[in-house]
């Protein structure tokens, strides 16, 4: 005989099988979802660490957990991450280079490449690491331009041990320019090769749009730079902590060559280029 009131729902497990069942849809590129919680609403730009990458239609990308909480087409779904595929070609790092084959790692070259602060540097590996790292060139910490004649003495260029430079606010007048002009006039000047790009600091290489803000802030004289930017956009800046989380919610933004400005991107692909030409 039929039960016309099925099994016991007061057995184990009752309100699980009760419970409404989420689509699970992979969060591949562009797809476009909406945040429950808050209506944020953007397509799918990454995933990486549990976390998925929204950007909306003026450009502005946020940061969320993978799981419930997002909506399709008015739909509750559960996010997973993609399923990974077999590469349809050649990979590219994050330089827009081609990738090098899987082979033992090039021992480093004795040619070199200085970076002008610790954020510079840090944006450098994350862009040009794959790259710099299949030449077997080494990227150094300057923590100044005024250490930079110092640390030529210390350790000579030759034709087979080239140094290339990155400085940032390099334009014409500046304290970078003048420390440039002297080192390529000095004995140094044949193995060194000294580039920057024209602003105050590195944060500005990194596109607004990939920030998402529509305009770097201008900060007047008199105001460290970071601290301005942070007040003018409404982030945190009562101390060095601070400053460092913004630092990271920039560099987090950046994902590939696209997310940088042309005239830092040319600049370092000039210095890879020299210390490259020889070893």
């Amino acid at each position: 005989m039929d039960d016309r009131y099925g099994t016991d729902v007061l057995a184990a497990g009752w309100k699980q099988r009760q419970a409404k069942q989420l689509a699970r849809v992979e969060a591949t590129r562009d797809t476009v979802v909406e945040v429950a919680d808050d209506g944020f609403c953007g397509a799918v730009t990454s995933v990486s660490g549990g976390m998925v990458e929204l950007e909306d239609r003026v450009g502005r990308r946020r940061l969320f957990p993978l799981g419930a909480g997002f909506l399709i087409d008015g739909a509750d779904v559960v996010l997973i991450p993609p399923a990974p595929t077999a590469p349809a070609g050649p990979r590219r790092t994050a330089s827009g280079s081609f990738a090098a084959p899987e082979t033992r790692a090039r021992p480093a070259r004795a040619s070199r490449i200085l970076v002008e602060g610790r954020h510079d540097a840090e944006l450098v590996e994350k862009v040009w690491g794959d790259d710099l790292r299949a030449e077997g060139v080494v990227v150094e910490y300057l923590q100044g331009v005024d250490l930079l004649q110092a640390t030529l003495d210390d350790e000579p260029p030759s034709a087979a041990r080239r140094y290339g430079v990155l400085v940032d606010h390099l334009v014409p007048g500046s304290k970078e320019s003048r420390v440039a002009d002297a080192v390529a006039r000095g004995p140094h000047g044949a193995h060194v090769k000294i580039v920057g790009h024209p602003w105050v600091d590195v944060w500005q290489c990194v596109t607004p749009r990939a920030v998402g803000i529509e305009r770097w802030p201008d900060v007047p004289r008199g105001i460290e730079y970071k601290v301005g930017v942070c007040r003018a956009l409404g982030w945190p800046a009562r101390d060095q902590a601070d400053l460092a989380r913004a630092w990271q919610r920039i560099l987090a933004s950046v994902h590939s060559y696209r997310d940088l400005e042309p005239e830092l991107l040319g600049r370092v692909e000039e210095l890879i280029d020299f210390v490259t030409a020889v070893d």
